[in-house]
């Protein structure tokens, strides 16, 4: 019988996408918000599962279903059956960091097949970044014929990334902002990501002062109307809606709701001037990877994180 490639798509609306145009191969699907919570650095392990089950539980009230990741992940023990692998992952962080821990797993497994990446992002005649899901199937196939072979240097800068992300020093991914490979837009990511940990002036990350910066601009009139402009105006973040409606929960203490409007209150308009601090009032018992979001600030006169000033254990 003939070797047939492996996609590992970014979802389910994905995988399903390929089917429907008749891609020939084995289907994995990778379902995970990597770019939330604790991580280990041996991907697919019994600890990394249980960590991953217990943060889901924690902070979506999500039961993750670890029976089904594990016969997905049991795909990959079938490697030689396959002729290569195809990673299907979009521009934005979110999907940034479920690639580098899947190629990392790759590795792990020592899977010895070429790994192909097909990503979309900027596409011609377009102003806006455009994933992977809202191609239409002529760009799609065009992306598919044109995917990208990963190189040694790709695979170790990807399984470096993700070795520093799970770690507790994220100022050591800042070199790999600069540092060109086969990934597009991991660049972007990586200063994105950095970007999440609290401003050194305000306490506020990117994502926090731009859903306050749209209250305050675009005369916001319910909860719905602010989780729509937060998830088109987000740049190179990737958040869904599960992820955007807690943080718009978390920073209730700016604005208020009235019946016909969201409007900040004194407490926002102070954070947008950068007046106070307010890290600490702000729910920021995230980790990313194997940091606390809490216990860095991002100093953006020395573009790097620094410890935060209060105890952050």
């Amino acid at each position: 019988m003939d070797k047939q490639p492996l996609h590992i798509t970014n979802g389910d609306h994905l995988a399903n996408k390929l089917s429907e145009l008749d891609i020939q191969g084995v289907k994995l699907t990778w379902q995970e918000i990597l770019c939330e919570g604790p991580t280990t650095q041996k991907v697919g392990s019994e600890l990394f599962l249980e960590t991953r089950k217990t943060f889901f539980s924690d902070f979506y009230n999500i039961d993750l279903d670890l029976e089904f990741i594990k016969s997905e992940l049991d795909k990959l023990n079938e490697w030689k059956d396959y002729s290569e692998i195809i990673l299907w992952f979009e521009y934005d962080l979110f999907c940034h960091i479920n690639m580098i821990a899947v190629i990392s797993l790759i590795q792990q497994r020592k899977i010895e097949l070429p790994i192909f990446l097909v990503c979309s992002g900027r596409i011609e005649g377009s102003k806006k970044l455009i994933g992977l899901s809202e191609l239409s199937t002529e760009q799609l196939i065009h992306h598919y014929e044109n995917k990208v072979l990963l190189n040694k240097e790709d695979i170790d800068i990807a399984t470096t990334v993700w070795g520093i992300y799970c770690g507790v020093d994220h100022n050591l991914l800042k070199p790999f902002i600069i540092k060109s490979s086969s990934f597009a837009y991991l660049s972007n990511c990586l200063k994105a990501h950095l970007k999440r940990f609290p401003d050194s002036i305000d306490g506020l990350n990117t994502l926090e002062r731009n859903i306050l910066k749209i209250i305050n601009e675009y005369g916001i009139t319910t909860k719905n109307q602010l989780l729509g402009y937060a998830l088109n105006y987000q740049g190179f973040y990737g958040y869904g809606d599960l992820q955007l409606s807690r943080m718009i929960d978390e920073l209730s203490i700016f604005y208020n709701v009235s019946e016909d409007k969201i409007e900040l209150n004194r407490k926002g308009h102070e954070a947008l001037l950068g007046q106070y601090n307010f890290a600490k009032e702000i729910d920021n018992n995230l980790v990313f990877g194997g940091v606390k979001k809490i216990a860095f600030q991002f100093n953006k006169a020395e573009n790097k994180l620094v410890k935060s000033v209060f105890n952050a254990n």
